[in-house]
């Protein structure tokens, strides 16, 4: 499918592999009390929802966030008691497929840990792969001046800042809302991140800019049945989708405003929907852009667009 899938952000070692490393084990527990036993316990809840493999990590995170404890806790010494209070609670908000993100608050994204709600679209490793191939690309460049267009959770413009501690970095979202996620956010980079409420669609920002990069909404609507259920009940849709009739809606409109918000040399980085890479890639060079390429995520599907503005 063109969507990226929620990231499942740990992938744990299997408990009777780590078990006996790490902390002695405690005296042994009633079986449905332990950590091991809580662990199977809702891993069994989940696996009519996903895979074996994501429902033992899903499950490891909620628990660790129940009992406040690291994940290597839970692996390290799976025998020791675990009270259940909130258990249940946790379980059937998961069982109901809403996200462990927005149970538990929060999702790893490039070493940070981001606040996520309902409203807040959940980052995804495609995005986390853009951003490195960023920092990767400007590391050491001084001055820069970012313009993260649909910030969301702030993921992408927060981790610029805090990668990039001499860049000026600008988020802007449609949603007040969502930019009050981000702005919390921002404190991962000491609140150097401007955010501001903007409709691209509608109204061009302020300034210029070295690079602008945007993660905009690019599921087709007619992509919605080859999508998870839990996505489509709990994420927000105007984070995700655009219309059948124009997919390249949020790229083209971005790419024509940023021929006046890019300095000559800035750079246009998107995350694009896989099934559109050669649509995307004509359409900048259509616009003027130099220097276009498109490249693989981690998954070898083509994901990201780079372009030059001379």
């Amino acid at each position: 499918m063109s969507a990226p899938e929620p990231p499942a952000p740990y992938a744990p070692q299997p408990l009777d592999a780590a078990e006996g490393h790490g902390n002695p084990p405690s005296q042994a527990a009633p079986e449905g009390t332990t950590r091991r036993g809580l662990l199977d316990k809702l891993t069994a809840r989940l696996t009519g929802l996903y895979d074996a493999r994501e429902a033992r990590s899903i499950a490891l995170i909620a628990l660790a966030e129940l009992a406040g404890l690291p994940l290597s806790a839970l692996l390290t010494d799976p025998g020791a008691p675990m009270a259940a209070d909130g258990f249940e609670a946790m379980a059937a908000q998961l069982a109901a497929g809403r996200p462990v993100q927005y149970v538990v608050g929060h999702t790893e994204f490039y070493g940070h840990r981001f606040t996520v709600r309902e409203g807040v679209l959940i980052p995804r490793p495609e995005t986390e792969e853009m951003v490195r191939r960023i920092v990767d690309r400007y590391k050491g460049r001084s001055g820069m001046r970012i313009l993260d267009v649909g910030t969301g959770s702030g993921c992408i413009a927060v981790t610029l800042a805090a990668e990039l501690p001499d860049a000026e970095v600008t988020g802007i979202d449609v949603s007040e809302t969502v930019l009050a996620v981000a702005g919390r956010n921002g404190s991962l980079c000491g609140g150097r991140v401007r955010f501001e409420c903007c409709d691209i669609l509608t109204r061009q920002p302020g300034g210029r800019f070295d690079l602008v990069v945007s993660n905009p909404p690019y599921v087709t609507l007619g992509e919605k049945a080859e999508m998870r259920p839990n996505v489509l009940k709990h994420e927000p849709h105007r984070a995700l989708f655009v219309g059948d009739d124009d997919p390249l809606l949020f790229y083209r409109v971005i790419a024509e405003r940023g021929r006046s918000l890019l300095a000559p040399g800035g750079a246009l980085w998107f995350e694009i929907n896989e099934r559109f890479g050669d649509e995307v890639t004509a359409l900048l060079g259509s616009l003027g852009y130099a220097d276009v390429k498109l490249t693989a995520d981690l998954f070898g599907k083509p994901r990201i667009t780079e372009a030059v503005w001379k």
